[in-house]
């Protein structure tokens, strides 16, 4: 709990976190005829070929969601452009639709990318303040995919600037917040298509993953995101950031709708040697892979040495730990594994800051539209956001791809490569599971993020993030699965059946449904205290869902033994008296004011009547005129 009183001093209340978590949602409303919040596609499209919905009308729920809570409200601060031809799309769809049925899945379907995939109608920012007027001339190859099933790009989001980083800050959007936790960042790079899509600011959303970029911000935002095999989706048209480490690929609520967007966007294209083969190690569909049952007789193996708890993750623990029993009594056969010196290998086998020069320069080059010609530019210009200036000074003083760390990187990778296939193979495993991020979504400030984000990356192997749980105080957990090469269908169907079971998605309690197409309104409380004969206290509350922000004002009189010396917030304990969540008024004290921000825990005790205003007097240094506080909507 944040608290900061009338004078302006804020204080950090060490009884708990600024944390935040899945609060019960109100009841769903229907908005041009369905409720968009947590809804899949797959629900969408019934709604639309029931004639419940148009994607028209979808179009301008989502848009009234992102007004509602984008730069509003909580102000994820997630999108950075919306599409202005959105809504003429929609209605060309729905016309096409009911002259020829539907493309696909995804026909009138919103979704949102990163603002580093290239389109043709928004510009392409990269999340940089230098290449904010940059406007492609063409589509990303995954976005062109994605038009010609018929979904609409509703519009881009942000992004850890230029990719370089998992915070998603930068010098054109500033700090995206992690919708859990209005305190805490998304992760990034691909944070801010993690908080909208969190959010259902969209149907599902697209990020780019060098090192964890598209699995942390799952992981924060208790979603699935993956990481696909190395070559089985196109990077053309994505600002790169390192080309031997890049993917592109999507994240969303349910693993049914990963599976549609992948379906939709993976595959050969020729401007992407990597690719070439790709299309011979897809299925017919991923969505046709999903399976209920698919954990049991799954062989898993457990890699231990990659569950290094972190100082501030022994909530997370309780939940890998819980999930492991899940899997378990689900039939899966779970084992205990290790690659020996993993620790080691991984060490000096990141090759971003070796190729990242040369492969935007080289993207530059071929976009003669753009303001900047180099990463050397933008940083001499002052076009960046001072958190990348020591990472990014530093890099630019390496020799690139001849350097001999460079060369070390790349042997190093193809050693781990070979242990990981050698342990599926002797193992029989289906998937490896570890942690995807150690420790919770970082407060907006810090910078370092413990996470495993390497092993995929150094074998090119998918990994696929799956929502795990939340702690007790309300901050989501995730795990990942890691399989052999081109195994993307069993690891659907393992994640599908993970999802069926431990049913893991909630949504964020900052972004609830719309009411009316309004967000829930801020709520009130008068308290009267009084105790002795002459002690009073009247506090005027004000409380809004949206941010968990609560506003106290004080009023208090008395004298003599009854003067008033303390107002404080408490939490019960089992039915009786419990610790002071925050003081709202000090002695000496006649006027005050507070401002408080409760945590999932401090909320739930709300909801359930477990908060309580105690008048502290002279006479009554123990606590008189208690009241239990509750609420009711303006």
């Amino acid at each position: 709990m944040m608290m900061k009183r009338s004078s302006g001093v804020a204080l950090a209340m060490t009884a708990m976190a600024a944390s935040v978590q899945a609060a019960p949602q109100p009841a769903r409303q229907p908005t041009a005829g369905i409720e968009v919040t947590e809804a899949s596609i797959p629900e969408l499209q019934a709604g639309m070929a029931s004639g419940v919905v148009t994607s028209r009308q979808l179009v301008a729920a989502y848009r009234a969601r992102i007004t509602a809570y984008d730069q509003a409200g909580p102000a994820l601060n997630s999108i950075v452009t919306l599409n202005p031809a959105a809504d003429a799309e929609a209605a060309a769809l729905d016309k096409e639709r009911a002259a020829k049925g539907p493309r696909g899945p995804l026909h009138g379907i919103p979704v949102l990318v990163k603002d580093n995939f290239d389109t043709s109608d928004m510009p392409t920012s990269g999340g940089t303040l230098a290449l904010a007027t940059f406007q492609p001339t063409r589509d990303a190859h995954q976005v062109a995919k994605l038009r010609a099933a018929g979904a609409i790009i509703l519009g881009k989001t942000t992004m850890h600037e230029l990719a370089y980083g998992i915070t998603t800050i930068s010098s054109f959007t500033g700090q995206s917040r992690n919708p859990y936790d209005l305190l805490r960042s998304p992760g990034g790079s691909s944070g801010g298509t993690g908080a909208a899509i969190a959010a259902s600011f969209a149907a599902a959303g697209m990020g780019s993953d060098t090192c964890g970029s598209i699995r942390i911000p799952a992981a924060y935002q208790n979603l699935f995101g993956i990481r696909t095999t190395r070559g089985l989706a196109s990077r053309s048209g994505v600002i790169p950031l390192s080309d031997t480490q890049d993917v592109a690929g999507p994240l969303a609520r349910c693993v049914a709708d990963l599976a549609v967007m992948l379906d939709a966007t993976a595959g050969e294209d020729p401007a992407d040697a990597v690719t070439k083969g790709a299309d011979a190690q897809m299925p017919k569909s991923y969505a046709g892979a999903l399976q209920a049952g698919a954990l049991k007789g799954a062989r898993i193996g457990v890699l231990r040495s990659l569950f290094a708890i972190v100082p501030d993750d022994a909530d997370g623990k309780l939940v890998y730990d819980q999930a492991i029993a899940t899997l378990c009594g689900a039939g899966a056969e779970v084992i205990d594994v290790a690659i020996p010196g993993l620790a080691e290998m991984l060490t000096d086998s990141n090759a971003r800051k070796f190729e990242f020069a040369e492969d935007l320069q080289r993207y530059l080059a071929t976009n003669p539209g753009a303001p900047v010609k180099s990463l050397a530019q933008i940083v001499n210009a002052g076009l960046h956001h001072d958190q990348l200036d020591k990472n990014i000074r530093e890099m630019l003083a390496e020799t690139g791809r001849q350097s001999p760390g460079h060369q070390l990187a790349l042997a190093k990778r193809s050693v781990v490569r070979a242990v990981t296939d050698a342990l599926f193979a002797k193992e029989r495993l289906d998937v490896l599971l570890y942690p995807t991020a150690l420790g919770r979504p970082p407060v907006i400030g810090a910078q370092d993020v413990a996470n495993n984000c390497r092993l995929s990356v150094d074998t090119g192997l998918p990994a696929l993030a799956i929502p795990a749980g939340f702690t007790p105080r309300g901050l989501p957990v995730g795990l990942e699965l890691l399989g052999p090469a081109f195994s993307e269908p069993r690891l659907l169907a393992l994640a599908y059946g993970w999802e069926q079971l431990a049913k893991p998605r909630q949504p964020p309690f900052s972004t609830p449904p719309l009411m009316a197409g309004k967000p829930p309104g801020r709520q009130t409380s008068v308290v009267n205290l009084a105790g002795g004969s002459n002690a009073k206290a009247t506090i005027r509350f004000t409380f809004d869902p949206t941010t968990a922000r609560m506003h106290a004002d004080v009023t208090a009189s008395g004298s003599g033994k009854d003067t008033p010396i303390a107002v404080a917030l408490h939490r019960s304990h089992e039915g009786g008296p419990g610790p002071i969540l925050a003081p709202v008024m000090l002695r000496g004290q006649k006027r005050a004011s507070a401002d408080l921000v409760l945590d999932a825990l401090a909320r739930a005790d709300l909801r359930a009547g477990r908060l309580a205003v105690v008048l502290y007097t002279a006479a009554a240094p123990l606590g008189t005129g208690r009241a239990v506080l509750a609420f009711t909507p303006k």
